[in-house]
């Protein structure tokens, strides 16, 4: 029986944060930590109105109904969400949408199950994509499809790439909002002084990350390349290089037997023996790859997209985004939180009437994406003038849409939080440790078998 099964309980809802873990900054455990949160865009002036919406379904009651709505957004983002709710509060007079900062993702999703378990859950919540499914095995969530259809609207509206964690047994249980991938950051001044082009694949990546290394005596002064401590982005390169997490009957991991584990980390440790490769600690590693790219230590860093205004505003280089280079093909994960309904609202009519307008209106989720740097999730969206303006004065934000072609995640299941914490163990034996290689890897095969199994 799947572990999850009990989640269907309100215990087994509560009985599962012992076995939670953090999802890392990198891949979305902060709202903040992947959202371009520094972004220069708080003088953007609202989004137009000249764009159509699908029909509003406010009701039409006259008695006013209260949404409670949880997210995770701390510091300037909380504070382009709380401009986006009075901008819905103020067009709606028969709703009123209450917006509580839960905490980071993972503390959100903890009061969620808690607040399941008691019946005072809020009416919507943020999710962060990858607990989408542990939720949706629990069935906690409202299908949103018949809404959905009575709007007028279509999953076709939406992205492809950001869809990934959205629907589950045929059941639309999730849209996105704040989302990211990963992507390659360049200090294109350090490679063109090198007459360096930027790489394309791992031969190229591999090259350019040695020849872009000074040292000082035995001392690295600078370095080719870096990326924060996370699962993200070796699930990256095992999906370049052929491969998928876990297998398709979710049995095993699907990148062990093959040899793609070996390759992965054989080429990250090569880098890192090398002085190419700078791997920072797992305390705030983010920040330090951050810092180490911003001050020019390190000329390329696979990092989010969301990181985009943050360096842009801090670098005096010249600063552009590129896709991660591929090995057998391009790919990359994708990260961040969706808005999902709780199937215990008692007020579904008006918390879909928020997240339609969230999702499509103009003034929506539109003047938000503008502001913090995440990536427009709808097909209107990104066609929108707001959106094509920007793009041209800010083309790395293009660039890092136009990836969104190869996104896929293929580590899908209801246990990935706790495969996630072993997998973390083993990048940490072999990245810090120098651990042998297969043997870590089969370590970690066995783990992710077992919890697979229970």
């Amino acid at each position: 029986m799947k572990r999850m099964t009990n989640m269907k309980s309100s215990l087994g809802l509560i009985l599962i944060t012992a076995m939670m873990v953090l999802i890392l900054a990198a891949c979305g455990n902060s709202a903040n930590d992947n959202s371009g949160n520094n972004a220069a865009a708080s003088s953007t002036p609202p989004a137009s109105e000249s764009a159509s919406a699908p029909a509003s379904s406010e009701p039409a009651s006259t008695e006013k109904t209260t949404i409670q709505f949880w997210h995770s957004l701390s510091g300037k983002n909380a504070e382009y969400m709380d401009a986006l709710l009075k901008r819905f509060n103020d067009s709606h007079p028969n709703i009123e949408v209450v917006g509580t900062f839960q905490g980071t993702y993972d503390e959100t999703v903890t009061k969620l199950q808690q607040s399941i378990a008691s019946n005072t859950g809020p009416d919507v919540t943020m999710l962060e994509r990858a607990y989408v499914e542990m939720f949706a095995d629990a069935d906690a969530l409202e299908d949103m499809n018949p809404m959905l259809t009575a709007s007028g609207m279509s999953q076709d509206d939406f992205i492809p790439g950001l869809m990934g964690h959205s629907v589950f047994n045929d059941k639309l249980l999730a849209l996105p909002l704040n989302r990211s991938t990963p992507i390659l950051h360049v200090n294109k001044t350090l490679l063109d002084a090198k007459g360096i082009a930027i790489p394309t694949n791992w031969d190229e990546m591999k090259k350019a990350a040695n020849a872009l290394v000074v040292k000082s005596g035995n001392e690295v002064t600078q370095y080719g390349l870096t990326m924060p401590y996370d699962t993200w982005y070796p699930i990256a390169m095992i999906t370049q290089d052929g491969g998928k997490f876990f297998s398709d009957d979710k049995k095993t991991i699907d990148f062990f037997d093959n040899g793609i584990g070996e390759d992965v980390f054989g080429y990250l440790k090569d880098l890192q023996k090398s002085g190419a490769l700078f791997y920072p600690p797992t305390q705030d590693s983010g920040t330090v790859a951050n810092q180490l790219f911003t001050s020019g230590k390190v000329a390329m860093m696979f990092q989010s997209t969301g990181s985009i205004g943050g360096l842009a505003s801090e670098v005096d280089f010249d600063y552009v985004t590129a896709f991660l280079p591929q090995n057998k093909q391009y790919a990359n994960p994708t990260g961040g939180g969706n808005v999902a309904m709780l199937a215990s609202s008692k007020n579904k009519e008006a918390a879909w009437e928020f997240i339609r307008w969230l999702e499509t209106d103009p003034q929506g989720s539109l003047a938000f994406i503008l502001q913090s740097g995440y990536l427009p999730f709808t097909k209107a969206m990104s066609e929108s003038k707001e959106i094509q303006d920007l793009w041209a004065k800010e083309p790395n934000r293009k660039v890092a849409f136009d990836q969104l072609q190869y996104a896929v995640d293929t580590n899908k299941s209801v246990v990935w939080p706790e495969v996630m914490n072993e997998f973390n163990s083993a990048i940490q034996a072999i990245m810090y440790d120098s651990k042998d290689i297969k043997s870590t890897l089969a370590t970690f095969k066995k783990e992710a078998e077992r919890i697979l199994g229970q």
